[in-house]
């Protein structure tokens, strides 16, 4: 079982950043890659960046160049560092990590991008 836990979302400008936290905990061993995901309402939860335990990274191509995902071994957390924000990525942010076919998904963080 793994649990995750998702902080560090809120309301910025556009231009703004934020950085997200998912600190995981349980069997953690078993994490070969963990995701970020966002999903507006109505709409199909979408990618958003991919880190494996190796440290290799991927971005959907709609936040390359603007989002960094990176993780922290000794503290079994991921970030997400979100730069020059857009009113588009407004979004309930979600971390996630797929074990042996089980899927585990956090609670969620809203991001809001507004002036």
């Amino acid at each position: 079982q793994v649990q995750l836990v998702e902080s560090g979302g809120g309301l910025v400008q556009p231009g703004g950043s934020l950085r997200l936290s998912c600190a995981a905990s349980g069997s953690i061993f078993s994490i070969n890659y963990m995701d970020w995901y966002r999903q507006v309402p109505g709409k199909e939860r979408e990618f958003v960046a991919v880190i494996s335990s190796a440290g290799s990274t991927n971005y959907a191509d709609s936040v390359k160049g603007r989002f960094t995902i990176s993780g922290d071994n000794a503290k079994n957390t991921v970030y997400l560092q979100m730069n020059s924000l857009k009113p588009e990525d407004t979004a309930v942010y979600y971390c996630y990590t797929n074990i042996a076919g089980a899927t585990y998904w956090g609670q969620g963080t809203p991001v809001t991008v507004s002036s």
